[in-house]
C-alpha cells in the first residue's frame, strides 16, 4: 500500500490526475483521467514510478520491452533501462498497428508490454497480435496506472491501480448535464 502511495502523490506533484468529462481512447467516457506524460517529462519521477514496475517484472526473463505508441514509448524505454534489456515501440499506420523502423522482433522472444493507463488494454492488444505474429510470447502489461479492474485477459505489473468509474457514452451522466468532453488520449476514434 506504501508503494500506490507514493506513485499516486507522484502523479498528483506531477499534474497527472485531471478532473473533468474526458473521452478516453476506449471510447468510453469518465470523470478524471490519468495524464502520465505529464509524469514522464520528468525523468527523475519516471524513474522512481517505473522502479515500482520493475521490482515485480525483473525475475520473469524479459527479452525485450514493447511500447505502444504513444504512451508506452517512455515507459519501455525506463523499463527497458531499468531491466538492462532493448525497448522498442509499436505505432499505427493507417489506424492499425504496426512494428515498423527496422525493429525486429524474433521467435520465442520474451517481450512485455508497456503502458502508461490500462484501461480496456486496446492498444496492447493490438500490440500483442503483431507481436505473436512473430512468434513471439507476451508475458504480460506492464503500466503507470492499472485501470482495468481484473478485466484483461494478461498479467498486469503496475506501479498503482486507479479505480476510476467510465461510462458508456450512451449512459455518461456527464454528456446528459451537457458538460462538454476534452479527448486527451492520442487514438483516433
Amino acid at each position: 500500500m506504501e508503494n500506490t502511495n507514493i506513485v499516486i502523490e507522484e502523479l498528483r506533484q506531477s499534474e497527472a490526475l485531471l478532473e473533468g468529462h474526458f473521452l478516453l481512447s476506449s471510447g468510453r467516457h469518465s470523470d478524471r483521467y490519468c495524464q502520465c506524460a505529464k509524469l514522464l517529462q520528468y525523468p527523475d519521477r519516471a524513474e522512481r514510478v517505473i522502479a515500482k514496475i520493475t521490482e515485480q517484472v525483473k525475475a520473469l526473463s524479459i527479452d525485450m520491452v514493447v511500447g505502444p505508441a504513444m504512451g508506452g514509448i517512455i515507459v519501455a524505454y525506463e523499463l527497458g533501462r531499468q531491466l538492462g534489456v532493448p525497448a522498442i515501440f509499436t505505432e499505427r499506420v493507417d489506424n492499425i498497428m504496426t512494428l515498423r523502423r527496422g525493429f525486429e522482433v524474433k521467435e520465442n522472444m520474451r517481450l512485455i508490454i508497456s503502458e502508461d493507463v490500462v484501461t480496456t488494454g486496446k492498444s496492447s492488444l493490438e500490440t500483442i497480435e503483431v507481436l505473436k505474429s512473430f512468434g513471439a510470447e507476451v508475458i504480460g502489461i506492464a503500466c503507470i496506472a492499472d485501470r482495468s479492474n481484473g478485466s484483461f485477459p494478461y498479467p498486469i505489473f503496475s506501479a498503482t491501480k486507479l479505480d476510476i468509474q467510465n461510462w458508456d457514452a450512451n449512459e455518461c451522466p456527464l454528456c446528459k448535464q451537457g458538460i462538454p468532453f476534452i479527448k486527451p488520449g492520442s487514438r483516433k476514434i
